[in-house]
């Protein structure tokens, strides 16, 4: 009979059919704020009354014919639903509001997903990405710890020390590669990277002392071998043309080899050193990673003495910018670096600040983007490492506690230009 008045109910207001299963026999509940409660429930009453009495069942069928009829005449006013409010996404600009905005926030880099489709029209990727389920766990193929990053002609290599790879975003291919999976071109633990003029690709790796040179589809070219010749190799630069190669021998503490290598990248030739441990003018303590300007000059990271030495690829110092501190313009952690070929502006990520520094040209500081933290959010950073700037202007910069690559556009390039321009998928926690 409980089965009966449940179907009964159904007919007239599922939501009493679904106050009746829940508050069954219940007469201290409270009323909703329905004006057919009463009538309902006064029926309810008289028919459960019959059922516990034992009467006859022909004398049930009237009644239950009676209170149907009476809710049916009952009239109900639907709710009336406001339309949804459209709000525009508001995009994060640096510096923020109300200073004049010079770049955006485009996206983040984590996973296969922001350059492949995964089963489109299925799950979100955020199910994909967090839920761990096993059917998409050989689909999904996020980084591990990442440590540098380069960036040529819509292709984004990302080095990982843990899986031991290279990744390959390639949004002009919509693909995703793992380089250094197979010999004779496999990696053991791969860091510093550069490309050159045709974005073939060298990666340092430190296990198997050599220089790794891959093609721009992360197709095995060849290999330097350097072994014997750094106590602690990190980054490497090297000419347009791929002649010649600069690897930085970031040295330890007992070491006075902290100083720059330069190779013959055709024939494997050693061809000199420069610098060494120490302070003055020309010599580096811990120098972390090294890039080439438009201009032809080396600039490295002197982490240890807390500045940028630029200089000439024969090793003549030219100067030299930032010293010990925490204000801007200072560096407290200096790691890595990145210049745009086009303008000559120079990024400079400090690990201690959460942030990389911007200085045009003339070594001036510009602003910076970027803030130490334990939130996973655009813009914020516990690891920084890493830093690359492409052709378009875009910056690209490594979290390894985060597992992530930021990506920002000049405010001047419009979103839809350039080589990555609106391929990026999912790469947001909002999308």
């Amino acid at each position: 009979m409980d089965q009966a008045i449940v179907t009964i109910a159904a007919y007239t207001e599922p939501v009493y059919c679904n106050f009746y299963l829940k508050h069954r026999y219940n007469s201290n509940i409270n009323k909703p704020e329905n004006p057919n409660f009463n009538q309902w429930r006064s029926g309810k009453l008289v028919i459960l009354s019959y059922i516990r009495s034992g009467r006859n069942i022909l004398l049930f069928v009237p009644l239950v014919t009676a209170l149907m009829l009476l809710m049916s005449c009952v009239a109900t006013t639907p709710e009336k639903k406001e339309p949804p409010v459209k709000r525009e996404k508001q995009e994060l600009v640096f510096p923020p509001p109300p200073e004049v905005p010079r770049y955006h926030f485009e996206g983040m880099l984590f996973s296969n997903v922001q350059v492949e489709a995964v089963e489109a029209g299925k799950e979100s990727y955020w199910k994909k990405l967090l839920t761990g389920e096993e059917e998409n766990n050989s689909k999904t193929k996020g980084l591990a710890k990442p440590y540098d990053v380069v960036a040529c002609q819509g292709r984004v290599f990302v080095s990982d020390t843990v899986a031991r790879l290279v990744y390959l975003f390639d949004f002009e291919r919509q693909r995703f590669v793992e380089i250094g999976t197979k010999e004779p071109g496999d990696l053991r633990k791969p860091l510093g990277l550069n490309t050159d003029g045709d974005c073939n690709l060298y990666v340092a790796d430190v296990t198997k002392n050599k220089i790794m040179i891959y093609n721009k589809n992360g197709e095995y070219i060849s290999s330097l071998n350097v072994a014997g010749k750094f106590q602690r190799m990190s980054h490497l630069a090297v000419t347009a043309d791929g002649s010649k190669i600069f690897i930085v021998d970031t040295g330890g503490v007992g070491s006075d080899e902290h100083l720059i290598r330069v190779f013959d990248v055709r024939t494997g030739d050693h061809l000199y050193d420069i610098g060494t441990r120490g302070e003055k003018e020309g010599m580096f303590n811990l120098p972390k990673d090294i890039e080439i300007g438009p201009d032809g000059n080396l600039y490295v990271v002197d982490s240890g003495n807390f500045r940028i030495q630029v200089m000439g690829q024969d090793g003549t110092f030219i100067r030299s910018f930032g010293t010990i501190g925490s204000r801007p313009g200072q560096f407290t952690r200096p790691k890595g670096i990145a210049i745009d070929q086009n303008t000559g502006i120079i990024y400079v990520v400090d690990t201690a600040f959460g942030n990389f520094q911007i200085f045009n040209q003339e070594t001036q500081l510009m602003m910076h983007i970027g803030t130490r933290g334990n939130a996973f959010a655009p813009g914020v950073y516990m690891l920084p490492a890493g830093i690359d700037v492409d052709e378009d202007g875009r910056i690209y910069i490594v979290d390894q506690f985060f597992r992530k690559v930021d990506i920002y556009r000049p405010v001047e390039l419009p979103a839809s230009t350039g080589a990555i321009g609106r391929k990026i998928t999912g790469t947001t926690p909002a999308e």
